[in-house]
């Protein structure tokens, strides 16, 4: 019989994937002891649409599966992607108990995201079925859950990379060499993104997202 595991979803755009996603990932194993930590790739971002051009998730997932490689820890996951339409967490979370009852989930999110967490869809299943993760920065105001949200936090190397950053410095000609790992920079440019004639994902531009 198969042990119980415990699972970290970290969950984003991954437009693209960068070392501070790996770095967190890794951190949050180590600390929590987890099994596996999953960079769930969004199918499509309801808090993004309609803000800005979003790869198409098969290349987001195709960056996120060559930044992790072969690590025995972190992995990309399709789960939203398969399921496709837009990505909520409570979806994701329940379609992970069901393929294993007995699993650990701990959801990992950003101190950023914490106080936001009641406007997203079905919170009260996020809540239930999850572990919350907060992850600190040092030198940064982290922000907490409301009241009633049960957590762990987890200080995390304060790297200053964000993926719009990355998007404008490719939009710019300027270099990305070790803010992102030597495959994801070969997908960017192979697949051209982020210049000024960077794909948009369906739906993109025509409406405005609503709460997850």
């Amino acid at each position: 019989m198969q042990r119980a595991a415990r699972i970290g979803i970290l969950g984003g755009t991954f437009d693209p994937p960068h070392v501070g996603h790996l770095v967190a990932a890794v951190e949050v194993a180590d600390r929590l002891e987890l099994d596996r930590v999953l960079l769930m790739v969004a199918s499509v971002p309801w808090q993004k649409v309609g803000t800005r051009a979003i790869s198409p998730a098969e290349v987001r997932l195709e960056m996120v599966r060559a930044a992790v490689g072969g690590h025995p820890v972190v992995e990309a996951s399709d789960l939203e992607i398969r399921r496709g339409g837009e990505s909520y967490t409570a979806d994701t979370l329940e379609a992970l108990r069901s393929a294993g009852p007995d699993d650990e989930l701990f959801l990992v999110i950003g101190s950023d995201v914490a106080p936001q967490l009641p406007t997203w869809k079905r919170p009260d299943v996020v809540r239930e079925l999850g572990t919350l993760v907060v992850l600190d920065r040092p030198g940064h105001d982290n922000g907490r859950p409301p009241d009633g949200w049960p957590y762990v936090a987890v200080d995390v190397p304060g790297l200053e990379i964000s993926s719009s950053d990355l998007r404008a410095r490719v939009r710019a000609g300027r270099p990305i060499d070790y803010l992102v790992p030597d495959p994801v920079a070969s997908c960017i440019r192979r697949h051209g993104l982020y210049l000024p004639a960077d794909p948009v994902s369906p739906g993109a531009g025509r409406r405005k997202p609503s709460p997850s």
